[in-house]
Formats: structure tokens, C-alpha cells, sequence
């Protein structure tokens, strides 16, 4: 089963946003979320939460891929002429990250299996099927408790 993609793009199926979809920045996300969720489970990753959300933020997809629980923010662009959608994940973002996948373990008795942070780019052209590009380990916590 191939789990690292590193830097290649994949297709992720079917979804196109146009007309209304591709100028509402929600309508975007949320089917980029899908596009990610589906390339993860083909990946043979067992999808746990979407957009979990407590006090302190949400994380859009939690997935477990047997051997950690993994925490992954997805970063959905229309043109591939805007910077690596993962690129964007700030370090106040991932201080964020960091807290809600605390806050997560904690909730779910704070499973004794390792935890890791990884992002999905989906990029959406003006035609055909989105690309999909899968980043594992894409930062590391700055500490874990």
C-alpha cells in the first residue's frame, strides 16, 4: 500500500467546482475536504472526525492509518499559480493544530498509539478532476504531552 505521495499529485475523483462553487470560498473547502477524505480511505487510512471542533479550534480530518492517530489539515486552492496550499499553514495555525489534537486525545482517553501531523493539498482546476497531494509529517508538534 503506497502511503507517502511526497510530492507527486494524484487524481482524487470526480468533484469540479464551477459556477456558484468555485466563488464560495465554504463551498470550496468543504469539497476539497471531501476530495481528501476520499484519497485518505483509498490510502487505507480509517477516517475518525471531521471538522472536530473544540474550545480551542477545529481540525478538519482525524484518521487513523494503524500505527498512529493522524491529524490532517487540508488546504484547498483553485489555481495552481497561488503558493502550495500547505505552505500556508502558519506557525500560529499549527500552535493551533497542536492544541485541538490535544485537546482530541484527551477526549478519546489519549490513546496509547503515537500521533502526527499531516496536510492534504487539494487543487482544483478551472477543468477536469482535482489533484491531491498528500504530505506526511507535514510539522512537527513543538511539544507532546
Amino acid at each position: 500500500m503506497a502511503r507517502r505521495v511526497g510530492s507527486s499529485f494524484v487524481s482524487a475523483g470526480r468533484y469540479s467546482p464551477v459556477g456558484p462553487m468555485a466563488e464560495d470560498p465554504k463551498k470550496l473547502g468543504d469539497a476539497g475536504e471531501k476530495a481528501a477524505i476520499r484519497h485518505l480511505k483509498r490510502q487505507g487510512y480509517k477516517i475518525l472526525a471531521r471538522n472536530y471542533i473544540c474550545p480551542a479550534g477545529e481540525i478538519d480530518v482525524v484518521c487513523f492509518d494503524g500505527d498512529a492517530i493522524v491529524f490532517v489539515e487540508v488546504k484547498t486552492r483553485r489555481h495552481d499559480s497561488d503558493a502550495d496550499p500547505e505552505a500556508n499553514i502558519s506557525a500560529h495555525k499549527r500552535r493551533k493544530l497542536e492544541q485541538v489534537a490535544r485537546q482530541w486525545l484527551r477526549a478519546h482517553r489519549e490513546p496509547d498509539c503515537g500521533y502526527r501531523f499531516d496536510a492534504v493539498s487539494v487543487l482544483f482546476p478551472e477543468t477536469g478532476n482535482p489533484s491531491v497531494r498528500h504530505i506526511e509529517e507535514a510539522f512537527l508538534p513543538v511539544e507532546r504531552h
